[in-house]
């Protein structure tokens, strides 16, 4: 059986964040999530296509909380958060390190969340 605690929780936390940032995330998404980044399409294809690849990245992350924890609520929150964290990487307001532990600390959050609901 399945064990509910908050170091289960925030065990699959984790496992989902490393599925959605390492193992399901494409080369492609990775040059094309950002803003800076150009996909090699036509301008129109160009201006916007980022957000969406952006926010398919971001739902993944949210899936992955909602799943652990059981509530749908902190999986919006994730892909809030995951989605904006992102974007200032991608405009180079930080770098790789910083992001991995901006995303570690929402899990945290998150977990505390699961335990006080």
């Amino acid at each position: 059986m399945f064990e509910q605690t908050v170091i289960a929780v925030f065990f699959w936390m984790l496992v989902g964040h490393a599925l959605g940032d390492f193992a399901l995330q494409t080369e492609w998404m990775v040059q094309n999530k950002g803003p800076r980044k150009r996909l090699r399409a036509t301008a129109e294809q160009r201006d916007l296509i980022w957000t969406h690849v952006l926010t398919a990245h971001a739902l993944i992350h949210g899936g992955a909380v909602a799943l652990a924890t059981g509530m749908v609520w902190l999986g919006v929150l994730e892909t809030i958060a995951h989605w904006f964290i992102d974007y200032g990487k991608s405009k180079r307001l930080y770098g790789f390190h910083v992001d991995q532990f901006m995303h570690l600390g929402c899990k945290v959050i998150w977990a505390l969340c699961w335990l006080a609901f």
